[in-house]
């Protein structure tokens, strides 16, 4: 039975009351309001809301890169707030894959190296290391571009580099920041493609945050953020 069908049905992101709450100067500022969240194995959910509205807050949270100021995230079973500085970064590396609008390649690196990071810096050896990251270019489709560097490579084929580094430690988690925002429409598409397979494949739960209406609608729930709070949306227009 493959990975993806073991984990069917597993709650792999879960939060409850998540609240966020700024100071700026005498004021306080709530981003985030008592938000809940539920997200299965190999599930897609899109996070769309207005500019501000603290999408960005809500995927630093859930990938454990800031600390609420109340409630809970919990991945895998595992609760972020029982975990120190140094175990966080530890599960973050096992447990938490990202992919941002630009990629954040290693312009030093190929993109074979680039895509094994995670598991270098895990303690992997670099030989085990490389192997499984040109698993996941042949799975994302780039192979043949293992030994270029990031400035060789177009954008579309750079956030595929992206994408693997993500998937690279068999992750529970996928968070995606705007993952076609810098990309042109066929290429875009590309990537749409790619991440339903592998959200069929895998045992991950793929969380975006997006502006564009179509990739929204592309993934299994849209949710909106508005008001501190996650409600379904279901018109796109």
């Amino acid at each position: 039975m493959s990975q993806a069908a073991n984990a069917q049905g597993k709650i792999m992101l879960a939060c409850h009351d998540l609240t966020r709450i700024y100071r700026e100067g005498p004021q306080d500022v709530t981003v985030l309001d008592g938000l809940a969240l539920e997200v299965r194995a190999g599930e897609r959910v899109a996070i769309v809301g207005s500019s501000g509205s603290g999408k960005t807050t809500l995927l630093n949270l859930l990938g454990g890169l800031d600390r609420p100021t109340r409630g809970e995230v919990r991945i895998a079973g595992e609760s972020l707030l029982d975990l120190g500085e140094a175990a966080l970064g530890r599960f973050r590396n096992r447990h938490i894959g990202f992919v941002y609008q630009f990629h954040h390649l290693l312009a030093e690196f190929t993109a074979l190296e680039n895509a094994a990071l995670p598991l270098i810096v895990r303690g992997q050896s670099k030989k085990a290391a490389e192997s499984r990251a040109r698993e996941l270019l042949v799975r994302v489709g780039i192979a043949e571009r293992a030994d270029h560097k990031p400035g060789e490579l177009s954008g579309g084929e750079r956030q595929r580099v992206a994408i693997a580094r993500a998937l690279v430690t068999d992750p529970s988690l996928v968070l995606m920041d705007e993952p076609t925002g810098n990309l042109d429409q066929t290429t875009a598409a590309s990537i749409l493609a790619l991440m339903d397979e592998l959200a069929r494949t895998t045992a991950c739960a793929f969380v975006i945050v997006t502006h564009d209406p179509a990739m929204a609608a592309h993934q299994d729930r849209v949710l909106k953020l508005d008001g501190g709070r996650l409600a379904e949306q279901h018109d796109l227009t």
